[in-house]
């Protein structure tokens, strides 16, 4: 048995602004939301997905623990305000298809705090869909932290696995002399910010590549 069910609504300010279809201004706000769905099985186990969400803004979903679980992995605020309204939301005819990544891990969520407010100023670096963020076998020293969108990790060739928002890469290259052993791509338009890998402490870097290897990629 499957249940889908959409929740959300129109935010909480004024927001006049052009749009892309009739009428081609509009002064309330676009709607936001999140369609969940949860499929009971015959032999007892639940499963739920995110069937659909508004683009804007991130979307975070939490199991039934109360633990973060699942966030969306890309923001893209001028689609939201120019299309979300009437028929283009759940309460029309049209669903926005959610892209759901994992969620960082603890250590992720420390060094990403390092990286952010450290001793160095990160550079932050937009990229389109398929840009390369560094190429394999090339010499490299900065580690990265995804802002926005999803990255996708290659190893001669092969996609490995996809990291989303929160994520750091790129650790393994200091701990192999400075070569990257992976290809960093842009799988969607994406936000990066990033520092010289040296800032950090080797041990700790080592344990972000083992848990890199335990999820099949070593990143970058």
């Amino acid at each position: 048995m499957r249940f889908v069910q959409t929740a959300g609504g129109r935010t909480a300010l004024p927001m006049p602004r052009p749009v892309r279809h009739p009428p081609f201004v509009r002064w309330q706000a676009p709607l936001v939301w999140t369609t969940l769905s949860l499929t009971l099985h015959a032999d007892g186990h639940a499963e739920y997905e995110v069937v659909g969400a508004s683009r804007f803004p991130r979307h975070w979903i939490y199991d039934a623990g109360g633990d973060l679980a699942h966030k969306s992995g890309l923001t893209d605020f001028a689609n939201w305000a120019g299309v979300s309204f009437g028929r283009h939301t759940p309460w029309g005819d049209e669903e926005s298809p959610a892209l759901i990544t994992a969620v960082e891990t603890a250590l992720e969520r420390t060094l990403s705090v390092q990286l952010m407010h450290g001793a160095a100023q990160p550079r932050i670096s937009q990229l389109n869909a398929g840009a390369q963020l560094v190429r394999q076998g090339e010499p490299g020293t900065e580690i990265y932290l995804v802002l926005d969108g999803v990255i996708g990790v290659e190893h001669d060739g092969t996609r490995l696995a996809e990291y989303g928002p929160g994520a750091m890469l790129g650790e393994r290259a200091l701990l192999e002399h400075g070569i990257r052993t992976s290809a960093l791509v842009a799988v969607t338009p994406c936000r990066v910010a990033s520092v010289d890998a040296g800032q950090f402490d080797s041990a700790v870097l080592t344990e972000l590549a083992a848990g890199h290897q335990r999820e099949g990629t070593t990143a970058g």
